[in-house]
């Protein structure tokens, strides 16, 4: 009998298609855990994907690995929950623990019940958080991480981070004060606040000065939101690169994204050098009005959904 709540999206479009359904909860196979979801989130990813927002080259490619007509699967990349039932063959993990992860490839995190392998990214979630703060590290901390690393981020560099205010940018932030770096937000006067308590050592209003032509060079710069939003190019970014300066995106390729690194967010939120930021909380039924939040383009950190 069908007894799971779950997220369905129903055919690609705008947030109006996502509908809550009851379905089966799902069985562990022998190398899975089932993680009793607690918290998610709704990424800028998890937007695009539910309205098909790629560029027209993409499109075939992209109908064959998501669906023709509809997605496969259900959305939600992330999650903060508990194990509820383990698989023969696990090892790594015990029925109880607190566990976070991040899913970009099968999703399924818009629902009360989880599948998910033990060598997948999961791991033990940071004692010191909530749910709702565990879903808000993966997504954001995991990219940003990968993109810096990409970068060669070294102590004692000057790094600018475009979008300083989203997911991605509020862990970017933290993560180049982690490496020792001098950190350049780049946001509205709405969030210099929220940046500047990240630890950021100056901030820029994208929309009053263009900061490729204030002169200033950087050693890195990192473009941390998506070509929807319009951000400055490769080539006018050029033109503030220090000589061996580098420049990275988060449209630039599919990242890499070990266990490691989602390690390295556990014990730097423990240890309080990593916040999650989180602007609002919805529950699993109000999720259309979240993905229509999200979709205005200026969210602050994470939108968290709450599975209860």
């Amino acid at each position: 009998m069908p007894n799971v709540k779950a997220i369905v999206c129903t055919k690609y479009g705008p947030p109006e298609v996502l509908q809550l359904e009851e379905l089966d909860k799902p069985e562990p196979s022998h190398d899975q855990v089932r993680i009793r979801v607690r918290a998610t989130t709704v990424t800028s990813s998890d937007c695009i994907v539910r309205g098909f927002k790629l560029p027209i080259t993409l499109w075939l490619s992209a109908r064959l690995v998501l669906g023709i007509r509809r997605p496969r699967k259900i959305l939600g990349m992330v999650l903060a929950g508990d194990i509820d039932a383990i698989g023969r063959g696990v090892r790594s993990f015990k029925e109880g623990d607190h566990v976070f992860g991040f899913d970009p490839f099968a999703f399924g995190a818009y629902a009360e019940y989880k599948c998910m392998s033990e060598r997948s990214v999961l791991a033990p979630m940071p004692s010191n958080l909530t749910y709702a703060e565990g879903a808000a590290i993966p997504y954001g901390g995991m990219l940003a991480l990968h993109f810096l690393k990409k970068g060669q981020i070294r102590s004692g560099q000057k790094v600018l981070i475009y979008g300083a205010s989203g997911a991605v940018g509020t862990s970017a932030v933290q993560l180049a004060k982690h490496f020792g770096a001098e950190a350049v937000g780049v946001c509205s006067s709405n969030n210099f606040g929220l940046v500047s308590s990240l630890g950021a050592d100056a901030v820029i209003d994208y929309r009053k000065e263009d900061f490729t032509k204030r002169g200033h060079v950087y050693d890195l710069v990192f473009i941390a939101v998506g070509k929807r939003l319009h951000p400055p190019s490769r080539e006018e970014c050029k033109r503030t690169l220090a000589e061996d300066g580098a420049y990275v995106s988060v449209d630039g390729g599919r990242p890499k994204l070990p266990i490691e690194n989602l390690l390295l967010l556990k014990q730097l939120a423990e240890t309080g050098k990593l916040n999650p930021v989180i602007d609002r909380v919805y529950p699993l039924e109000q999720i259309v009005e979240a993905h229509r939040y999200v979709d205005t383009g200026h969210k602050k950190g994470n939108v968290v959904i709450t599975v209860a």
